[in-house]
């Protein structure tokens, strides 16, 4: 059998990342924890391994800064970008439930939270925005205004109401009376979704051999972590995660979980000299504090963090819970 040569096997994510969330990702793969800023230059190196030009790369910079997601300073004619406070946190939080989703599914007392609600027709836009919150929170359509979910998610149902002045509406958590014409978990569509962890596992699986036949150099280690960390990400936010009483046949969550973490974390070293590499470039004092975080050191972080979890007031938070909204608007509906 002919051996392919090191590009040949590697997985490319099914639609390229945006230059903001590419930048986000790599400041929150290898430099988070850190006060220092990164110069401009460096930054746009980086985002050139992944065909994202200069003018483009220093438009995801000035955006991010003027949505709070980057601080930004100047020394002469250098200027620098770095991660503002209290986003360290955030990350470390959000890093650790990007690597445990789905490693098990949550256990299940067999009540559904419902919330059941009348919306007129005429007040669309409520209507909609109604929808689109519930999306966020995991709740799925079981009929136009009935929407179901197994999580205990009563308070979060509340404050949305609440938040969109909806009065016409009871939230109910209850038990589903056997033998009915239609069952609650009916409302989510598990097939879309099933194929696109079967896609994801099938198509980074073959990495691990490529990693094994050494095939992976520092350069391509950088741009497949960060693209495998952004193509995952979405999963955590999109899948109802269900209790195992209610997952379909063949459900392969758990092989692609298990796919992503060990990618991710042997890739880690690989991409560390690249990013340390590209730094040294431009700023060689700096490059000594880049670093990379695996699924062990993460949860290390994790356990330390007490009361300094995230609180959902950061800007990154912020700016995320609105990305989500606006995904869960262009659903369907």
């Amino acid at each position: 059998m002919s051996v392919k040569k090191p590009g040949a096997a590697l997985p490319r994510p099914q639609n390229g990342a945006e230059p903001q969330l590419l930048l986000t990702s790599l400041l929150g793969d290898f430099w988070y924890w850190r006060d220092e800023h990164v110069p401009a230059t460096a930054l746009v190196r980086l985002l050139a391994d992944f065909d994202v030009t200069a003018d483009g790369a220093r438009a995801a910079m000035r955006r991010l800064v003027a949505r709070g997601l980057l601080t930004v300073s100047r020394q002469g004619r250098t200027t620098a970008y770095g991660i503002p406070p209290r986003t360290s946190e955030v990350i470390v939080e959000r890093t650790h439930r990007m690597l445990t989703f789905g490693s098990t599914a949550p256990k299940w007392d067999g009540r559904w939270t419902v919330v059941a609600f009348s919306v007129p027709e005429q007040d669309r836009t409520l209507r909609n925005n109604l929808r689109s919150r519930l999306r966020v929170l995991r709740f799925a359509a079981l009929y136009d205004g009935v929407w179901v979910s197994p999580h205990d998610l009563g308070e979060e149902a509340l404050v949305v109401l609440r938040e969109l002045g909806i009065t016409t509406a009871t939230v109910l958590r209850s038990t589903e009376v056997p033998g009915g014409p239609v069952s609650p978990v009916s409302a989510f569509d598990l097939e879309p979704l099933a194929k696109e962890y079967r896609e994801f596992a099938d198509r980074y699986e073959p990495l691990l051999q490529s990693l094994d036949d050494g095939l992976i150099g520092p350069k391509r280690a950088l741009r497949m972590r960060t693209e495998l960390r952004v193509d995952w990400r979405r999963f955590p936010e999109t899948d109802p995660d269900l209790p195992a009483e209610l997952l379909p046949a063949g459900w392969d969550r758990a092989r692609a979980q298990r796919v992503f973490v060990q990618i991710y974390d042997r890739l880690g070293p690989l991409a560390e000299i690249r990013f340390r590499q590209i730094l040294g470039s431009v700023a060689p004092d700096l490059a000594e504090h880049a670093s990379h975080h695996d699924s062990a050191t993460v949860a290390e972080l994790f356990a330390t963090l007490g009361d300094r979890r995230a609180h959902g007031d950061t800007p990154f938070e912020q700016a995320a819970k609105a990305r989500r909204i606006a995904e869960a608007a262009r659903e369907r509906r």
